[in-house]
């Protein structure tokens, strides 16, 4: 008698924990540490995914300010068990092939879907309707496949390599292109498929939807108007980025410019595409305004 009784409290011991944050958290941290861990490894070590903690920390905080009012509003319901049975077994499946086969980018697909799965059976599917774009955002974190990376970057990889040559031939430099493959002086230069942009092209634009959301979500045209320009300007950034590489290699070498200074220069790219991302949410904020009263007029 007295075994199950300390069986029983054990039993709801373990279910009120259960219950608790405290468990999904480190469900959450044991389940998602060694995807998260092959990410850092392969993908943020790398120029590509340098901007991939930002995104991370940045997600993560913005669901934690969006969860607690949702959560306090009352409105979680346990999801469905059969639902979240089934959803964790397909899950499961894809986690387990690409851990073996360490193909990053499924692994993490699975753990993230894995990990709404375990939101879905503690707080239901109203809550993670309204917690809809920080899940969304954090998708970004899931690198694209090489293969797709490589059939988009090929045409925008010879349209940067051919502006590239163009502009600076206007400003008088001896400078050539033989499909993606610059000259200038006595130097060579292949735009890879980093430097054609896709990858920074993905964070910026994950980024720029974080910007877009926290200060025009109420205004859904505009922000959608904002949306579309972030592309533009991802590829404005990088054709700036190619020009600073070539005057680098040209002024200081090739040695230099694919040391350091190619590792900062797609950095800075990337914050100069994000500060002209906001200051054309500034030129455009006047127009918005006076839209706005003409609409309510």
């Amino acid at each position: 008698m007295a075994t199950r009784t300390a069986a029983i409290a054990f039993d709801q011991r373990w279910l009120g924990w259960a219950r608790s944050g405290w468990f999904l958290a480190l469900a959450a941290v044991a389940f998602a540490g060694p995807p998260l861990a092959a990410l850092a490894r392969v993908v943020w070590s790398t120029e590509q995914g340098a901007q991939g903690p930002i995104i991370l920390m940045t997600g993560l905080w913005l669901l934690v300010i969006e969860a607690v009012p949702v959560l306090r509003a009352g409105v979680s319901r346990p999801g469905r068990r059969g639902l979240v049975a089934a959803w964790l077994a397909v899950s499961v499946v894809p986690y387990a092939m690409a851990s073996m086969l360490g193909v990053v980018w499924l692994q993490w697909a699975a753990t993230y879907s894995a990990l709404i799965a375990v939101g879905y059976a503690y707080v239901g599917g109203e809550t993670l309707k309204r917690l809809w774009f920080p899940l969304f955002y954090l998708l970004f974190l899931i690198p694209p496949p090489y293969s797709v990376m490589l059939a988009l970057t090929r045409a925008l990889k010879l349209w940067i390599s051919s502006a590239a040559v163009e502009i600076l031939t206007l400003f008088g430099y001896r400078v050539a292109s033989s499909g993606t493959t610059l000259f200038i002086d006595q130097y060579e230069l292949l735009v890879a498929a980093a430097c054609a942009g896709m990858n920074s092209l993905f964070s910026l634009l994950a980024i720029g939807l974080f910007y877009i959301y926290l200060r025009h979500r109420s205004d859904w045209r505009y922000a959608l108007v904002l949306a579309v320009l972030v592309i533009p300007v991802a590829i404005a950034a990088n054709l700036l980025r190619v020009i600073l590489l070539l005057l680098i290699t040209k002024y200081l070498g090739n040695r230099v410019a694919q040391g350091i200074l190619h590792e900062a220069a797609g950095l800075t790219m990337f914050m100069l595409a994000l500060v002209l991302l906001i200051a054309i949410d500034a030129a455009l904020d006047p127009l918005r305004r006076r839209l706005g009263r003409t609409a309510s007029a």
